[in-house]
């Protein structure tokens, strides 16, 4: 190619490129200011090592630490996820826009501090929970030969412990940062969890990997999923511009004591009650009362 063309066609596409007028107006570039700062997906990642570290001392984080020394790991790992959680939060206040809604950076930063002094006090909370996860994961997988081995290698802990901590910063209305952590873990484990569903005690994914759980999804206590599990939405409503409506629960309602089997699909704002068993490949669009047992099999003489 001639040089000089290609110098020339470079500077066309540069300046095409570079032409962000649209692009701001849209949303598709966000401008870094010093008061202004974007959240980072590499200091939430180190955050997610640290309560993991937290949560399951000697499993993730410093391998050598014992009786001794365990108390001021966890100290040290609680100050720092203080700081860097503080920092991001900070900036998920601001990309969300709160300075435009006249808050000053000097109340920014406050809120972020009371927000983080909330999480760090559910700390404890988050822990217990997630080890009624880790019971539930290796009470319900024979394969599983101790706790250490659930919570050293099941996605499904991984994943619910990303979730837990992003659930507590999305009820707290701190913008962004929730749905960036459940993504480190969906892009991790397979599993995607949306930060805004409401999930019980000893919940477990067998396996994991493509389940979906939508944003208004409601999961009680002692419920199990297995793998290619979706619990969606059946529609969109919209409004009279045509935009979809935000918002409004329609997600399932699953209660305690469920099981649903591999590659199901229950969709809309419909329940799945206490006791059910969906099993795989299903389609649910409708109630289903509690105690009922939803299977397809096909008998020998090839009736369905």
């Amino acid at each position: 190619m001639n040089p000089e063309k290609f110098a020339h066609q470079f500077t066309r596409i540069v300046d095409e490129l570079s032409d962000c007028t649209d692009m701001e107006k849209n949303g598709f570039f966000h401008e870094y200011k010093d008061s202004d700062p974007i959240p980072s997906s590499k200091a939430l990642e180190e955050i997610m090592e640290l309560c993991r570290a937290i949560f399951f001392p000697g499993y993730y984080g410093k391998s050598s630490i014992n009786h001794a020394t365990l108390k001021y790991n966890i100290g040290v790992n609680v100050e720092r996820l203080y700081t860097l959680l503080s920092q991001q939060v900070v900036a998920g206040l601001c990309f969300g826009r709160v300075n435009a809604e006249g808050d000053s950076v000097y109340a920014t930063y406050l809120k972020a501090e009371e927000i983080c002094c909330q999480i760090v006090n559910k700390l404890p909370e988050m822990r217990a929970t997630l080890e009624t996860d880790v019971i539930a994961a290796y009470n319900g997988d024979p394969a599983a030969m101790n706790f250490g081995e659930v919570i050293s290698c099941y996605p499904a802990v991984k994943a619910l412990t990303n979730y837990r901590l992003a659930h507590e910063l999305h009820r707290l209305n701190v913008p962004l940062i929730p749905r960036i952590l459940t993504e480190i873990a969906h892009s991790e484990t397979g599993i995607d969890i949306h930060p805004g569903a409401q999930i019980g005690r000893y919940f477990t994914i067998d396996h994991g990997t493509g389940v979906v759980i939508g944003a208004t999804t409601v999961i009680g206590n002692h419920v199990k999923l297995y793998q290619g599990v979706t619990l969606g939405a059946k529609s969109f409503p919209l409004d009279e511009n045509g935009n979809p409506i935000k918002g409004i629960p329609r997600h399932p309602i699953i209660e305690d004591d469920v099981i649903i089997y591999s590659n199901a699909t229950i969709l809309g704002r419909i329940t799945i009650g206490r006791g059910a068993v969906i099993g795989g490949n299903l389609w649910v669009t409708d109630d289903v009362p509690a105690g009922a047992r939803l299977v397809q099999y096909r008998t020998g003489d090839g009736q369905n």
